[in-house]
């Protein structure tokens, strides 16, 4: 088996900065801050607001729009309602930005699908969509973008990304089904009295209502939004959410960054599928793990354009762990899934709802030496004629990652039929060193022209390619007994 490394390396870039939000410690050293700018002349607001633009304006598109954002966010900390002139406001709006450089850690952990635009590409060759995890300042993950072809021949080309990064619009005002809702927060384990308070709540709010609406009825109620039950009303909701991006923003400019608190501290390893429904339609699906600081816990992204994205909470007593990965179609009718529920095994899920997954069987155990430590996949399963070919990992002495693969029935993708007994791809010298070393890892791969394409994360650091024949990935298989 010959697996082919392309050489093309794609590591961070510090330069690659957002604006965020710079929020000081407290209220009072808020107020300080809007003091000594209200204190300034119209000459001093001018000149100050003059240096900031010139020293931040050619690194970022749209910054004076969001210094107003910004204004209007601390807008009730002023002293009073006058009105203010538009440099004061952009000026207040600068002290309460800052600058986040999102891959200055790291750029890692790819996956890989097909560009839902296929113009203009030359028989023989595709263009892809390459989702990455983005390390920064605080170890905060957030998904970015490249695009690139692949030929017929396997020699891969990544697109130059744009030399700018901009975040989504939050939707406001998202819509909520009722009866999806109440399901989920039911799954919370909340208490019965929380269901009894959400079922009060939403009697009166339409099948399919906002959160404007939810916060409103919960003042009507004169309900504190300290009541554990409101909490928890209100962070399922947050945890819902859309985003979307302008229409002229290149996709490698887009950047999911978190949002809701439940991913407060990194939106990691997000893993796109290609998903095509019963009717034929084709939509991109990500399961990826949302983080707090304190639990991670598996989420789902859905997209059609790759400009709205549609962000979700998976429930059921099977939404454990990291490392979910829906398979590219239904299976029977149901939604399939992998999952490593205990950190060790891999496990084969299915679900009448992609929202709710309840049980589990075992699917594969470690068994060679490379994979003793743990098992787990590296993205969705691809479909072949021979079956579905998973990419997976091992970990073995010293906690080294390595990838593998195996195939599973088409039919009853329960039945596993081969598995390398050896590793597809081991960390080499000059892979092994980085942020958390000994490290090959991946989050989807791809098939062309009868080649696997598999991007995959050095050492939780950088991101190459490397491809293999199809026919000699199958042929090196060793057949499951049983």
């Amino acid at each position: 088996m010959k697996v082919t490394r392309t050489g093309l390396v794609l590591r961070p870039n510090a330069a690659r900065v957002l604006f965020r939000p710079f929020r000081p410690g407290g209220n009072q050293r808020s107020l300080r801050i809007i003091a000594r700018v209200l204190a300034l002349s119209p000459q001093e607001t001018a000149d100050d607001l003059a240096r900031v633009e010139a020293e931040f304006g050619s690194r970022h598109q749209r910054l004076r729009d969001y210094f107003l954002q910004r204004f209007a966010a601390i807008r009730p900390f002023l002293p009073s309602d006058q009105p203010l002139a538009e440099e004061r406001r952009l000026l207040l709006g600068a002290y309460f930005t800052h600058e986040y450089s999102l891959e200055a850690a790291a750029l890692f952990n790819p996956s890989i699908v097909p560009h839902p635009d296929q113009t203009g590409m030359a028989e023989g060759t595709i263009r892809f969509v390459l989702s990455l995890r983005a390390t920064g300042e605080g170890h905060i993950s957030s998904i970015t973008f490249r695009t690139g072809t692949v030929d017929e021949e396997g020699t891969i080309r990544v697109d130059e990304p744009s030399r700018f990064v901009t975040a989504p619009e939050h939707v406001l005002n998202a819509s909520y089904e009722k009866k999806l809702f109440l399901k989920k927060l039911q799954e919370l384990g909340n208490p019965a009295t929380s269901d009894d308070l959400a079922r009060t709540l939403l009697a009166v709010l339409p099948e399919d209502f906002t959160l404007a609406q939810l916060k409103e009825q919960i003042v009507l109620a004169d309900l504190s939004l300290l009541d554990p039950r409101v909490v928890r009303m209100l962070n399922l909701a947050e945890a819902n959410y859309e985003v979307v991006y302008g229409a002229d923003q290149p996709l490698t400019e887009r950047v999911i960054f978190p949002v809701a608190p439940n991913e407060s501290n990194g939106i990691e390893d997000a893993r796109f599928v290609r998903f095509v429904g019963d009717d034929g339609s084709a939509s991109y699906v990500a399961t990826y793990t949302a983080y707090d600081g304190r639990v991670a816990v598996p989420q789902l992204l859905e997209t059609d354009d790759f400009r709205r994205f549609r962000i979700s909470t998976l429930n059921g007593p099977e939404v454990q762990n990291k490392g979910m990965a829906l398979f590219p179609r239904k299976i029977g009718g149901r939604y399939a899934m992998l999952s490593r529920q205990d950190g060790e095994n891999l496990y084969l899920m299915y679900s009448d709802d992609l929202h709710f997954w309840y049980t589990k069987t075992l699917l594969l155990k470690p068994a060679y030496p490379w994979e003793f430590l743990q098992i787990g996949n590296c993205g969705s399963p691809i479909e072949t004629g021979a079956g579905w070919l998973v990419i997976s990992h091992g970990v073995g002495a010293m906690r080294k990652y390595s990838l593998g693969a195996f195939l599973l029935d088409r039919d009853d993708p329960s039945r596993v039929l081969a598995r390398l007994s050896e590793p597809l791809l081991s960390p080499d010298e000059s892979e092994r060193e980085g942020y958390v070393p000994n490290v090959v890892y991946s989050c989807g791969a791809m098939l062309h022209a009868r080649r696997v394409i598999v991007p995959y994360a050095m050492s939780d650091s950088a991101t190459s390619f490397a491809t293999v024949p199809l026919e000699e990935l199958l042929a090196a298989m060793r057949p499951v007994e049983g």
